[in-house]
Parts: structure tokens; C-alpha cells; sequence
């Protein structure tokens, strides 16, 4: 297990095991202790490589106005290591499930609308409270089944592409409207007869239908653009 296992079992690390795994820690890798009758019999250094995607995927979300932290279970050293790499905003290490839980719950009584991504059974509870949960494709089916987006390849630029995908469609959404709006706020009247007295102008039954359906076409058209994109 962890340091906090070894704590809650009160063993002791030698001091000169101490000083290699605080240098492992510093490099980003994750130490697990091997505890026998309360003894540190084994230590066992591991290492997540951070994935050259990653990098500029955060630095994306930063440049466009987030902020991105990181919830790890793991130790300060070994997450103030990985949160440099990355140049996060912040980190929180040595977190339960339900600290990760709280922390977003807390996020949100600040008023801030909070996006979750994880892959572990341990950020299921987290996923399912934050506004917008992001199961990675490549977690546990747990996760996924908390979350309401799932990123098939796990790669964190899927956040990147989809937040893109949602500000285009958001305003498409704005364009289709405003276009409906204007266009029936112009066209109804003149269909109805508003012109008439004045011009002598009346659209027939036919031409009102055709610029009816025009309309929905030239939405749907401006809709399409989002696939070319």
C-alpha cells in the first residue's frame, strides 16, 4: 500500500530508504511499501508516464479561460512532480474517493460550474457529482456508467474537441434562431397581407409555402456546417 499505510500500521522506513524514495517521488513515480508484521520489508517504485498529449490538451483548456486541477491519491511530491510537468493550476494529493467527492461539491458551493475526469472506481462518486462527468474509454466500466461523456481513446485532447464542438454547436444554435426569428418576424406579415394596401403586394398560398420551406432549409443548411468542421 501507501504511506498511509504504513502509518496506520505504524511501521518505520529505514532512513536511507527514506531519502530513495523521496527522490523517486520527486520524479513522479508512485512508491507502494510491502508491510510484513509491521515491518517495511520491500519497497516498490512505479511510474504512470504522462501522456505527450496531455501537455498541450491543458494548455488548450487554460488558453480558452479554465482553470485545471488535479484529485490524486497519490503523495504531494509525487503530484507537485506530475502538477509541474503539466503546469496545472493546482493540485490536491493524498485524496479518498470522498475527498475527491467533496472537493468538487465544495467547487460548486463557490459557484463554479465544475467538469470531472477520471477513469478509476475511486472517481466514480466525483464524476457523478460534478456538473459535467468525463469517464476516460480506456477506465473501469464503473466510471463510465458515472459519467455523462465518455472519451473512447482516453486521450485528454477528446476534452478539448468536444468543449470546441459544443461552443460551435451553442452558436449555431444562436445563428438558427436569430435567422428564424428575423426571417418569420418579416415574412408572416407579409404573407398575411400587410403589403396590400399599401403596394397592392399579396403572396399567393404557393409562394408562402415555398418561402416557408426555405426557411427550414436554410437552417438545417447552417446546421450541416458543423459536420465540415
Amino acid at each position: 500500500g501507501n504511506l498511509r499505510l504504513v502509518m496506520d500500521y505504524k511501521a518505520e522506513i529505514p532512513s536511507k530508504e527514506m531519502s530513495l524514495v523521496e527522490s523517486w517521488q520527486s520524479l513522479g513515480q508512485t512508491v507502494m511499501y510491502l508491510i510484513i508484521d509491521r515491518k517495511v520489508e520491500g519497497i516498490v517504485s512505479v511510474e504512470d508516464k504522462v501522456k505527450e498529449t496531455s501537455g498541450p490538451a491543458i494548455s488548450k483548456l487554460q488558453k480558452s479561460g479554465l482553470k485545471v486541477y488535479m484529485l490524486t491519491g497519490d503523495n504531494s511530491l509525487t503530484a507537485a512532480a506530475v502538477s509541474k510537468q503539466l503546469n496545472l493550476d493546482g493540485f490536491e494529493a493524498d485524496c479518498l474517493p470522498e475527498d475527491k467527492y467533496e472537493k468538487v461539491k465544495k467547487l460548486q458551493a463557490e459557484g463554479h460550474t465544475v467538469a470531472m475526469a477520471g477513469d478509476g472506481i475511486n472517481d466514480a462518486p466525483a464524476l457523478a457529482q460534478a456538473n459535467i462527468g468525463i469517464a476516460m474509454g480506456t477506465g473501469t466500466d464503473i466510471a463510465m456508467q458515472s459519467a455523462e461523456i465518455t472519451l473512447v481513446r482516453g486521450d485528454l485532447n477528446g476534452i478539448v474537441r468536444a468543449r470546441e464542438l459544443s461552443n460551435r454547436v451553442m452558436r449555431n444554435i444562436k445563428q438558427n434562431l436569430f435567422f428564424a426569428f428575423v426571417y418569420n418576424t418579416l415574412g408572416v406579415p407579409v404573407a398575411a397581407g400587410i403589403l396590400f394596401p399599401f403596394f397592392g403586394i399579396l403572396l399567393s398560398p404557393m409562394i408562402a409555402a415555398a418561402a416557408m420551406s426555405f426557411s427550414s432549409v436554410s437552417v438545417i443548411s447552417n446546421a450541416l456546417r458543423l459536420r465540415r468542421k
